[in-house]
């Protein structure tokens, strides 16, 4: 997914027990997240308007309470559509 689009960086904005959310940027791409569901070892992709209105979403959820519990909560809600299975090497 990430080929042929010059150098892309990565970097990890949430990190807990539960979900890992990676930020990846690049000179010939948009912003893109990604969503990885540790429990259940699926992740989801997010760009350009959705990417948005999930950090949108998700900076609103960390101001209302920025507790491991409630983000995770947050996250959860994303659960269905974490469908792309995660391959460890």
């Amino acid at each position: 997914m990430l080929t042929g689009q010059g150098r892309t960086t990565m970097n990890v904005i949430y990190n807990s027990e539960n979900y890992c959310v990676f930020q990846y940027l690049g000179r010939n791409m948009r912003n893109m997240y990604e969503l990885v569901d540790k429990r259940s070892a699926r992740g989801a992709f997010f760009q350009d308007e959705v990417a948005a209105r999930f950090m949108s979403s998700m900076r609103t959820a960390v101001a209302e309470e920025p507790s491991v519990e409630h983000i995770d909560e947050f996250l959860g809600g994303y659960g269905e559509l974490a469908t792309v299975p995660v391959v460890q090497h």
